[in-house]
């Protein structure tokens, strides 16, 4: 690594416009292929050695702590047999706590590689920023937490949320939360649209969006969130040109991610469209601020909004009047998602813009997969008719489409003593993405809720909480683990269903 960074920084060092490196393009640190990568490998394999070594001291030597936890093959019934086994696998068992090692061992790896690569670069380039690896629009936050001592600046690329140029607060507020409040980089940001001069197809699920018009002005828009987000020092647009008719050579994508067009011609909407934003944002990005807390009493305005629940978007949703306020994470997790809620005559809408990764390789199970394992939204609500608590599963198939995104499906429930009993008359949208996102919404009909329509006074009382797969972490308004926040209805928030935003105050 020494020898690549000196070999790397040879025609950058001392140039006017250096500032600093990114050691490398969306590592990712897929927890999931990282375990199980090195557990394959051979019993004299250094890292191996020392995963095995993590994993006897994570479990206090007990071999069968840690099969509770771990399904494995048969054949292997020791820590010294799970050593020497090349190819060995250990996959996590339904019901147990074996993510937790699971995650030790990305952030062993991660701290390795970050102090390793802020060595050899301080040595090759003592003036240099070092950025670290570019996150790819998700982190895991075992990885940043590892990360944050050897960067001095934090560079993600970054897909925008919703065609409308929607910019999620969770994902920034947790990395300012990780890295003790490390200044981030947006190292890559784009829009494309179906409409181009290049041909290009979009073959894929990064933000695209119809026309140009649209894409000008989400692309602006986006610009300006960015700016509202204190933490972030600056943004890069990808890319100066179209990427070419039929795809990159190396993996073929094909997005009109261009402020120009193949031929060199401008999108001259998109164009004049960020100069205009780009002129305001020194002055937005002055006076931007995180979100203040909310306080854990404090009532939750829901505003009125015309939702398709079957939309593969959300665009329509009045997402800075819709956002839910308050979600907390015990320490040292942080919040890994945003809420939003609305209401219209038909019912009461549940929308999240989340970030989780699944590995399809790391559980065992057979069958219907458990829905204990699944990524869930715990929603409580009592709209006059009693309490009633509803759980949102986003299911993951057996196996994967080769390509593509993942085709996850969302399973309504009302759950009762712990059973989850169908919603039938319940809609749900899961928003497919190539990245590790949850992005859905569920309608709920007002009789699911015990009612005919909203109630006649506006007021009602909601809890919400979430849970990542593998239940690896959570997060809940008021900050209770999510089976306490659903069972205590005195932690529930008041809430008023308010008018559209815009309207007028009576409308309120």
């Amino acid at each position: 690594m020494r020898a690549q960074a000196r070999n790397a920084v040879i025609s950058y060092k001392g140039h006017a416009y250096r500032i600093g490196y990114f050691s490398d393009n969306e590592v990712g640190w897929w927890n999931g292929a990282l375990f199980s990568y090195y557990l394959r490998q051979p019993g004299t394999n250094h890292t191996k050695r020392a995963l095995v070594a993590l994993i006897r001291r994570h479990y206090g030597g007990d071999w069968h702590r840690f099969i509770d936890d771990f399904v494995v093959p048969a054949g292997i019934s020791s820590f010294r047999e799970l050593l020497q086994n090349g190819g060995a696998q250990a996959r996590l068992r339904p019901g147990g706590n074996g993510i937790r090692v699971v995650r030790e061992w990305t952030g062993a790896v991660a701290h390795h590689y970050y102090e390793l690569v802020h060595r050899a670069l301080r040595e090759a380039d003592p003036g240099a920023l070092i950025f670290g690896d570019r996150l790819p629009s998700y982190y895991d936050p075992d990885a940043v937490r590892a990360m944050a001592p050897f960067v001095d600046a934090v560079a993600t690329n970054y897909n925008v949320d919703s065609p409308d140029g929607w910019i999620a607060h969770y994902y920034f507020d947790g990395l300012r939360q990780l890295t003790g409040n490390k200044p981030v980089l947006v190292s890559e940001w784009y829009f494309a649209a179906q409409e181009n001069r290049s041909g290009n197809l979009n073959n894929g699920y990064l933000m695209a969006v119809r026309t140009q018009a649209e894409r000008a002005c989400g692309a602006a828009n986006a610009a300006r969130r960015f700016a509202l987000e204190p933490g972030i020092v600056g943004i890069h647009w990808f890319q100066y040109y179209d990427e070419p008719k039929g795809g990159r050579a190396e993996d073929r994508e094909d997005y009109d991610f261009g402020l120009v067009d193949t031929a060199g011609r401008p999108y001259k909407k998109l164009v004049a469209a960020l100069a205009a934003a780009n002129r305001s944002l020194a002055e937005i990005h002055q006076h931007a601020a995180p979100l203040p807390p909310a306080k854990g009493t404090a009532g939750i305005q829901i505003p009125e909004a015309d939702i398709d629940p079957r939309a593969l978007s959300l665009a329509q949703w009045p997402k800075d009047e819709a956002l839910v306020t308050g979600l907390s994470a015990p320490s040292p997790e942080v919040v890994f998602g945003d809420m939003f809620l609305a209401w219209s005559p038909k019912g009461l809408h549940v929308a999240t813009i989340s970030m989780d990764y699944y590995d399809a390789r790391l559980l065992a199970y057979d069958g219907a997969f458990p829905r204990a394992e699944a990524f869930r939204i715990d929603f409580g609500v009592d709209a006059g008719a009693g309490a009633r608590r509803f759980a949102f599963f986003v299911i993951p198939p057996k196996v994967f489409p080769k390509k593509g995104g993942a085709a996850m499906r969302i399973e309504v429930c009302r759950m009762k003593h712990g059973a989850c009993d169908a919603v039938p008359s319940a809609r749900a949208a899961y928003l497919v993405s190539d990245r590790p996102r949850i992005t859905a919404q569920i309608t709920l009909p007002w009789k699911a809720l015990g009612t005919s329509g909203p109630p006649s006074d506006k007021h009602l009382r909601v809890q919400l909480a979430a849970t990542a797969f593998y239940r690896s972490r959570w997060m809940s308004l008021g900050g209770a683990p999510p089976a306490e926040a659903m069972s205590n209805l005195a932690s529930w928030r008041p809430a008023t269903l308010v008018g559209r935003p815009g309207s007028s105050p009576a409308a309120h």
